[in-house]
This record gives C-alpha cells, sequence and structure tokens, in this order.
C-alpha cells in the first residue's frame, strides 16, 4: 500500500493519540489536529490529506463548521468520514451535502472496523 496520508481531527486529545497510534501501527501518515481551526491551518501548511477522520463535535470550529470552510468541491481527491458518540441525524444529513462520504459513531468503531473502513474508503478513491 502506499503511504496514505490522513488527518485526525478529534478535541479528546487522548481519543485523537488512540486513533494516530492505530493508523500509524497501519503504515498511514498520519496528522492530527484538535479542532476545525487546527485542521485547516494544517492543510494549509501540509497539503491535502488523502483522508480525514472528522469529528462532528468539537470546541473552536466544529465538523460542518470545518467542512464547510473546506470545501470538498476544491479537495476532491480528499475522503471525509464524519465520526462522533452523538446521533445527530440533522448534522449528519448536513455534513454529507458539504462532502462527507461516511459516518461512524466512535462508540461502534473497534480500531480492526475502523482500519476496515478507513482502507475501503480510500480504495474508492484509488
Amino acid at each position: 500500500m502506499d503511504q496514505a496520508k490522513i488527518l485526525v481531527v478529534e478535541d479528546e486529545k487522548d481519543l485523537n493519540d488512540a486513533y494516530q497510534t492505530i493508523l500509524n501501527s497501519a503504515g498511514y501518515t498520519v496528522g492530527a489536529a484538535l479542532n476545525g481551526e487546527e485542521a485547516l491551518h494544517y492543510i494549509e501548511k501540509e497539503g491535502d490529506p488523502d483522508l480525514i477522520l472528522l469529528d462532528l463535535r468539537m470546541p473552536v470550529l466544529d465538523g460542518i463548521g470545518f467542512l464547510e470552510k473546506f470545501d470538498s468541491l476544491s479537495h476532491p481527491q480528499t475522503s471525509i468520514i464524519l465520526f462522533s458518540n452523538y446521533e445527530a441525524q440533522k448534522e449528519v444529513d448536513q455534513a454529507f451535502k458539504l462532502g462527507a462520504e461516511r459516518y461512524i459513531l466512535k462508540s461502534l468503531a473497534s480500531p480492526k472496523e475502523l482500519l476496515r473502513i478507513v482502507e475501503s474508503t480510500l480504495a474508492e478513491k484509488r
């Protein structure tokens, strides 16, 4: 597998670190941001990642706010997986309209399941 670049955008530091560890151990190049604003700065500096794992609810700039500023049409090679611990159908529907491709409930995503979803999402772009 070529080294896909993944950006983890998650405000809970321990969870952010755990996702980075899981993805790094699977051979991905991983960047991290604690909110949507940091994610936008990261992308400005590092370029578009292949995939963004985006938390829905965060301080400063949440997932929806990030998607509105990121504009997925300008970044067609970047896949976006939205994830949250909340059942928020209205926000999820809005996120899909703004370019998110998948939605995962964090509490249901084991490390193995997370990797399976990431791998299949990246494979669809190739």
